[in-house]
C-alpha cells in the first residue's frame, strides 16, 4: 500500500504513536499522504467507521473520497470523509436537542442572515446589516457569545452589534435555525458542556486526519482538540505558507498551539514538490523567504530546471490581456514539449489575479481571439434566484419553524398574499412567541386578519402539510422525480419564471436550472453517494431515501458536482480560489503595489505606521503570492502594469516588491510574448511559402 512514497511521506503514513503534524509543501503530496494513512489506520485494526478525515470544501471531500476507494476499496465507504461543517451537522442532527434544538432544524443562508439581522437592528439597510453579520460572524470563529462580545466591546458600535447579536441568537433558536457559524460553535458547546456527548464523540473518533489544517480557525481548533481528547490521535496536515484566509478568521496560531498543547507531537516536513520545474520553485522560495518561520522548510524538485519565470510589463491592464493572449498563442504555435506530453490544449493555462474586477478586461480580450474560456469561483449554483426559492419550499416542508423559508415559499410564486397581510401575521407572530407557520394555525388568528385572507393563508398551510407527508413517503429517484415535477407544476414554477423575465431565453436557461436540480435531488434519493456533504452518510453509499431526507441536507451543499471540469478552456481564476489546483501554465497578473500586495496605505496613499496588523497583511500577501507562483507546473509568467484604471483617471504603478523577491536573473527573464508570436508568423509565412513554391515546382514539372 506504501508503494510510490518517498521516505517522508512513508514517515507520516506510518506515525501511529500519537498526534502527528505533517507539515505539506505545496505540491507535496498531501492528499496521497492522507488517503495511504487511512489505509494504514485500517490495516492497524481501526475500524474504518471510526476514521475521519476532515477537509475544508465538499469538493476537497469528494476528491478525498475518491482516491481513498480507489486506493482501499470498499473500506473507504465507511470512513468518514466530510467537512467541518458537515461534521458539526452530524453531530447537531443526534445531540443538538441537549441545547432545545429538534433534529430537523434549518440552516440558514447569507441571505436570510441578512434579513433577520436587518430585522433585530431595525434597519433597512442591507449594507448596515451585512458589516453587522461578518462582525457577529468574526465573533462566534472566536467562540465568543452576545454576553462575551459586549464584554469586551471596544466602542460603542461594537456595544450595539453584540446587543443585536443577541435578538438575532433569539430569533434563531425561535425559527429553529442555526447559521454557518454555528455549525462549529455549537457543536463545541456540545462537546464542552456535556460529558456524555463528548464521552460518545471521543469514542466514535479512533483516529482524525485535518486536511488544510493551517485553515483553521480558532473554534474548529477547539472542536478537535475536544474530540481529539487527551490521546491526541490525529494527524494534522498543512502548510504555515499556505494561510491565506486570516480575513475569515484563520490563525496560524493553531499552529503555534500544537507543539504547547501536544508536547510529544511529531513534526514531519515534505519538501519534495511533484509538481514545478526548480525554476518555479526557487522562485517561490525566494518570496516566501521574508516571512517569520515557525517550522523553516525549503520545496525542492526533481522534475528540471525547466523554463526560466518571465516578467512581462505592460502600459496598461488592456496592454497586459494583451500580451495574456499573444503569450498562450504563442506556447500553443510552438513545437516544445515537456517530456513527450505537449501541454498546448486550452485547460493547461490559468490567468490569476488578486481581484474579481480584473477579470473583465482579460474576458474581453479572449473573446477577441475566440479563446473559450470559465471564470473559476463563479456565481455557485444554489446562489441562483430559482434555485434558492425551491431549497425555500424544502427547508419549509423539514422545519415547520423556519420564518425566512416560510416568507420564501409563501411569496414565491405569488399567490394573493400581500406584504400587509404578512406583516399583520408577523407582528401576531412575535407577540404570541410562535413562527409564523404556527401562527397560522391559531384560534385567535381571526382577530387579526379578515376572513378571506385567512381562507388564502390557511390553504398554504395545508398545502406545505401535504407536501411534508408525501415527500416523507416518496422513495428513490423515480419516485422523487415525479413528486417534484408534479409539485412543480400545481404551484406553477415555469409559469412564474416565464412571467418574471424580458426575455424568454433567459426564462428557459432558469427552467433548464430547475430540471437539473430536480434530476440531480431525485439521483440522491435513488441512493447516490452522498458525495457534496458527508453530513449523514459520512461517505456510505446509502439505501434510497425518502426527499425529505435529502431534503434535510439542502442548506449544507454549496455546489452541485461540476459537470464542466473536462471543458477545453482557459481558465481565469482569484488565487484565493485557485488554492489546491495547478496548470502546466499560468499567468500572474496586476503584480504590482496596491494590488498584490493589496493596499497598505492610508487614503492620503502615506506608508501606514509598520503595526503588527500591517505586517500580519504583507505577510498574508506574500503567502498568496507563494501559493500563485506555486499553481504553475511548467511555465510561469508574472506581469504587471506602468499604469492601472482608479475610477476615471490612470494612476501610475509600480512593480510589487515581490517581483524583486523571487530573485530572478532579469536580463534572461524579460519577455514580450508578441515579438515572438510575430517571429512564429513570420516562419509560418516563410514555410507555407516554400510549400507553395514547392507545389508550383512540382505542377510545372513535365
Amino acid at each position: 500500500m506504501s508503494h510510490g512514497l518517498n521516505p517522508a511521506q512513508l514517515e507520516a503514513v506510518n506515525y501511529m504513536s500519537g498526534p502527528c503534524l505533517v507539515l505539506a509543501g505545496a505540491g507535496s503530496g498531501k492528499t496521497r499522504v492522507i488517503t495511504h494513512k487511512i489505509g494504514r489506520l485500517i490495516q492497524s485494526g481501526i475500524e474504518p467507521q471510526r476514521i475521519a478525515a476532515i477537509t475544508f470544501t465538499n469538493k476537497a471531500a469528494a476528491e478525498m473520497r475518491e482516491r481513498a476507494k480507489d486506493l482501499i476499496g470498499k473500506d473507504a465507504r465507511k470512513v468518514v470523509v466530510c467537512t467541518f461543517h458537515a461534521l458539526g451537522v452530524r453531530m447537531m442532527r443526534e445531540d443538538g436537542s441537549v441545547l432545545g434544538l429538534k433534529n430537523a432544524f434549518s440552516i440558514l443562508d447569507a441571505d436570510d442572515v441578512t434579513k433577520i439581522l436587518k430585522d433585530a437592528g431595525g434597519t433597512t439597510d442591507a449594507a448596515t446589516a451585512r458589516i453587522w453579520q461578518w462582525t457577529i460572524s468574526k465573533w462566534k470563529n472566536m467562540g465568543l457569545n452576545a454576553a462575551q462580545a459586549e464584554a469586551q466591546a471596544a466602542d460603542d458600535n461594537e456595544r450595539i452589534t453584540a446587543k443585536i447579536m443577541a435578538r438575532y441568537e433569539e430569533r434563531l433558536l425561535a425559527y429553529q435555525s442555526v447559521d454557518f457559524d454555528d455549525l462549529i460553535g455549537m457543536p463545541l458547546k456540545l462537546l464542552y458542556e456535556f460529558p456524555e456527548v463528548r464521552a460518545k464523540w471521543q469514542a466514535k473518533m479512533g483516529h482524525i486526519l485535518v486536511d488544510e489544517y493551517q485553515d483553521t480557525n480558532a473554534t474548529q481548533y477547539d472542536v478537535l482538540k475536544a474530540l481529539a481528547g487527551e490521546r491526541g490521535h490525529f494527524t494534522a496536515v498543512g502548510d504555515d505558507d499556505q494561510s491565506i484566509y486570516g480575513w475569515r478568521g484563520a490563525t496560524l496560531d493553531n499552529l503555534r498551539k500544537l507543539p504547547v498543547d501536544y508536547p510529544k507531537l511529531k513534526v514531519i516536513k515534505l519538501e519534495q514538490n511533484y509538481r514545478s520545474t526548480s525554476a518555479i520553485l526557487r522562485a517561490a522560495n525566494n518570496v516566501i523567504g521574508p516571512n517569520p518561520k515557525l517550522f523553516p522548510k525549503t520545496l525542492f524538485s526533481e522534475l528540471g530546471e525547466g523554463e526560466p519565470v518571465r516578467i512581462v510589463d505592460a502600459d496598461n491592464e488592456a496592454h497586459e490581456a494583451e500580451r495574456a493572449v499573444a503569450r498562450i498563442i504563442s506556447i500553443r504555435a510552438g513545437e516544445a514539449t515537456t517530456q513527450g506530453k505537449q501541454y498546448k490544449e486550452y485547460r493547461d493555462f490559468a490567468i490569476l489575479y488578486r481581484a474579481n474586477h480584473q477579470a473583465r478586461v482579460f474576458e474581453q480580450a479572449l473573446r477577441k481571439a475566440q479563446i473559450p474560456y470559465k471564470v473559476s469561483g463563479g456565481q455557485s449554483f444554489f446562489d441562483r434566484a430559482e434555485i434558492k426559492d425551491l431549497c425555500g419550499w424544502f427547508r419549509l416542508w423539514v422545519n415547520n419553524d423556519d420564518d425566512p423559508a416560510f416568507l420564501r415559499a409563501i411569496t414565491t410564486p405569488k399567490r394573493g398574499i400581500g406584504h400587509t397581510t404578512l406583516a399583520s401575521l408577523g407582528t401576531f407572530a412575535s407577540q404570541y412567541k410562535l413562527s409564523l407557520f404556527e401562527a397560522l394555525f391559531s384560534p385567535s388568528l381571526p382577530s387579526v386578519l379578515p376572513k378571506r385572507t385567512l381562507e388564502g393563508i390557511h390553504e398554504f398551510g395545508r398545502y406545505i402539510n401535504d407536501l411534508e407527508y408525501r415527500a416523507r413517503r416518496t422513495m428513490g429517484a423515480e419516485d422523487s422525480r415525479t413528486f417534484m415535477l408534479d409539485w412543480l407544476k400545481e404551484i406553477e414554477y415555469e409559469k412564474h419564471l416565464y412571467d418574471g423575465e424580458d426575455s424568454e431565453a433567459a426564462a428557459a436557461s432558469r427552467w433548464t436550472n430547475v430540471l437539473e436540480f430536480v434530476d440531480w435531488m431525485s439521483q440522491r434519493a435513488g441512493g447516490t453517494l452522498d458525495d457534496a456533504s458527508g453530513a449523514d452518510s459520512g461517505g456510505i453509499e446509502s439505501e434510497r431515501k425518502s426527499l425529505l431526507e435529502v431534503a434535510q441536507t439542502i442548506s449544507l451543499l454549496s455546489t452541485i458536482s461540476e459537470r464542466e471540469q473536462d471543458q477545453d478552456v482557459v481558465t481565469l481564476s482569484t488565487l484565493h480560489a485557485s488554492k489546491g489546483l495547478e496548470w502546466p501554465h499560468v499567468m500572474l497578473i496586476g503584480v504590482s503595489e496596491g494590488l498584490l500586495p493589496f493596499k497598505l496605505d492610508d487614503d492620503n496613499g502615506r506608508q501606514q505606521q509598520v503595526s503588527d496588523d500591517t505586517l500580519q497583511r504583507l505577510q498574508e500577501e506574500r503567502r498568496l503570492m507563494y501559493v500563485g507562483i506555486t499553481r504553475a507546473q511548467r511555465s510561469l509568467a508574472v506581469s504587471w502594469t506602468k499604469k492601472r484604471k482608479q475610477g476615471r483617471e490612470m494612476v501610475p504603478c509600480v512593480p510589487s516588491r515581490f517581483i524583486a523577491e523571487m530573485g530572478l536573473d532579469k536580463a534572461t527573464t524579460r519577455e514580450d510574448p508578441r515579438e515572438k508570436l510575430k517571429a512564429l508568423r513570420a516562419e509560418f509565412a516563410r514555410k507555407a511559402q516554400d510549400s507553395a513554391a514547392k507545389a508550383a515546382a512540382a505542377a510545372s514539372a513535365p
